[in-house]
């Protein structure tokens, strides 16, 4: 009786749907099993970055840096020039510890475009140091910006005069994992202490600036650009000393390869600093993912370039930037399509 019915009843529906033109559902045949095993993973990612769909807006998110320092302003910069002179493209920075936390959203595909010291960078593809536990990122330079000055900033009524004279004291040597924090380590040891021989604080450079106008900490670190906005403030109300490091620059040279330079803080840089103080340099880098598409690569090259001027415009920093000085001091492979754009433009030596 029960199969009958449920003869008549599918006979019926065919009928109603037909009528209406839709295909007859079958009949099912049995209930629905479960899976029969376990899915073993999800899709792998892809190994080239996606490119937008037709007709949609390209979207890039540019890691940058804290407010005190260049790299935010600089990013910033950049996003507006890119949003408004590249076709169809929307980029927007964001802030950031600075090059450690930008080198790590590039991995992650949390940004496209970073900014990046060249120590860190180097670090970064090999995986060591403040990358040991995430390992290698894929990343690749576009552009060498411009070359920052480590800057190493004490009281004036502290009595530090070097950076054997921190030992015992209250001593910021930047943000947790960056790239400060790093070379700020480094620059102890090259002088001779140990990390535990100063007492740390893991300060940005606008909390480090704070910390010393409350009398908290005697001396700070920073690698920065020149001028840097939160060490122009610190330098209004504040007696201070930049401490000449050109003595550490050969061991740290022997140790950690020619990605440190001999530079100087040009007097009048900052008020009450008359004098050129010598120092170390770093390069400062732009960065991608090594699998960023090619004409998305050369839609930002081509943009920045196309509009020098108005990238000169966005701080001091970025005045030093040209075809030429692009291609200089990278630490890390470029990508190859910059390296295609620079061929274009004949500035690329092989």
């Amino acid at each position: 009786m029960v199969k009958r019915t449920l003869v008549v009843f599918w006979s019926i529906m065919a009928l109603v749907l037909a009528a209406c033109g839709q295909p007859a559902p079958s009949a099912p045949t049995a209930a629905p099993t479960g899976p029969t095993e376990a899915p073993t993973a999800a899709p792998s990612a892809p190994t080239t970055a996606p490119a937008p769909p037709t007709g949609e807006k390209l979207r890039l998110i540019i890691g940058t840096g804290g407010t005190g320092g260049v790299f935010f302003p600089y990013g910033g910069g950049l996003a507006r020039i890119l949003t408004e002179k590249m076709p169809n493209t929307e980029a927007t920075a964001q802030e950031t510890g600075g090059s450690v936390d930008n080198m790590k959203l590039l991995q992650n595909g949390e940004a496209q475009i970073g900014f990046t010291t060249a120590d860190s960078a180097y670090d970064g593809i090999n995986g060591v140091a403040a990358y040991q536990a995430t390992g290698p990122v894929p990343a690749a330079t576009i552009a060498v910006l411009y070359q920052s000055f480590i800057h190493v900033v004490a009281r004036a009524d502290s009595g530090i005069t070097s950076i054997a004279d921190m030992k015992g004291r209250p001593v910021s040597i930047g943000s947790a994992g960056s790239s400060t924090e790093t070379a700020a380590l480094r620059l102890l040891e090259a002088a001779g202490l140990k990390p535990e021989d100063v007492v740390r604080e893991n300060l940005g450079v606008a909390d480090s600036v704070a910390a010393m106008k409350d009398k908290k900490i005697d001396a700070f670190f920073w690698i920065g650009g020149l001028p840097t906005a939160a060490v122009t403030d610190l330098v209004t109300t504040e007696s201070v000393v930049f401490i000449d490091t050109s003595s550490l620059l050969k061991p740290m040279v022997d140790k950690y390869g020619p990605i440190y330079a001999a530079t100087v803080l040009p007097g009048g840089t900052y008020k009450g600093t008359d004098a050129d103080v010598p120092g170390i340099g770093v390069t400062n880098l732009l960065v991608v993912r090594e699998d960023m598409p090619a004409d998305q690569v050369k839609g930002v090259l081509t943009t920045i370039f196309d509009n020098l001027d108005e990238v000169h415009q966005i701080h001091p920093a970025a005045r030093t930037l040209s075809l030429e000085s692009a291609v200089t001091g990278s630490s890390i492979p470029f990508h190859p399509a910059a390296v295609e754009f620079y061929k274009e433009r004949g500035v690329w030596k092989e």
